[in-house]
């Protein structure tokens, strides 16, 4: 059973960084997808970013250019590099597949905060 586990979230400024991580149990880690979701309160839940097993990356319009997605097989982790950060990019962050294949992976989530 994969195991998601999100950390790195926070308070920051407006215009602020931050870099999420997310450590994926299981064996099998280098051959899927997987992507960054967020969801704000009274929000949908959201797909953020996404990379391929080949490591080809793409980005919902909101966050293209300001939020990298990256991924180390050797460490089974994704991470999302956040910069330029809004008060709208506040959410609670996940990682999950990207396609998602179940609603049954999702993780506790790290909460991004983003004061103006």
């Amino acid at each position: 059973q994969v195991q998601f586990v999100e950390s790195g979230g926070g308070l920051v400024q407006a215009g602020g960084s931050l870099r999420l991580s997310c450590a994926a149990s299981g064996s099998t880690f280098s051959i899927y997808g997987f992507g960054w979701y967020r969801q704000a309160p009274g929000k949908q839940r959201e797909w953020v970013a996404g990379i391929s097993s080949g490591a080809r990356t793409n980005y919902a319009d909101s966050v293209k250019g300001r939020f990298t997605i990256s991924r180390d097989n050797a460490k089974n982790t994704v991470y999302l590099q956040m910069n330029s950060l809004k008060p709208e990019d506040a959410a609670k962050y996940y990682c999950n597949f990207s396609p998602l294949i179940g609603d049954e992976y999702w993780g506790q989530g790290t909460q991004v905060t983003v004061s103006s």
